[in-house]
C-alpha cells in the first residue's frame, strides 16, 4: 500500500511558475512508475507527465518544455515543476503511483492504483 500526498498548488498568473510536491509513504524509486494527472472541471483526467524506475521521463504534448518531472529518492518525493503557466493547465493535480515501468500507457489513469487526493492549481490571464 502506497499513500500519496500532493502540495504546492495554488494560484499564480500567466507566465507563472509553481513546483507541485508529492511525498510517498514508501521508498519507490527503482521500481513504481510515478506519475501527474490532472482534471480541469467538465474536462476527462489528462496524464501530464511520468517518470519510470529508469529515469525516462514522458510528457503530454500540451505541458512539453515547459513542465519537468523529477524525484528526490532521499526523500521519497516526486516534483513538477511547472513554468510559463497558461489558463488552460487550470485544473486538480494528481500524483499517481504503480509498481510498473510506465511505458506507452503511462498516461492511462486507469493503470494507477494509487492516487494522492490533489492539489488545485489555477492559473489566470
Amino acid at each position: 500500500q502506497v499513500q500519496l500526498v500532493e502540495s504546492g498548488g495554488g494560484s499564480v498568473q500567466a507566465g507563472g511558475s509553481l513546483r507541485l510536491s508529492c511525498v510517498a509513504s514508501i521508498n519507490t524509486y527503482g521500481t513504481y512508475c510515478m506519475a501527474w494527472f490532472r482534471r480541469a472541471p467538465g474536462k476527462e483526467r489528462e496524464g501530464v507527465a511520468a517518470i519510470d524506475s529508469e529515469r525516462s521521463t514522458s510528457y503530454a504534448d500540451s505541458v512539453k518544455g515547459r513542465f519537468t518531472i523529477s524525484q528526490d529518492n532521499a526523500k521519497n518525493t516526486l516534483y513538477l515543476q511547472m513554468n510559463s503557466l497558461k489558463p488552460e493547465d487550470t485544473a486538480m493535480y494528481y500524483c499517481a503511483a504503480e509498481p510498473w515501468l510506465c511505458g506507452a500507457s503511462w498516461a492511462d489513469g486507469d493503470a494507477y492504483n494509487y492516487w494522492g487526493q490533489g492539489t488545485q492549481v489555477t492559473v489566470s490571464s
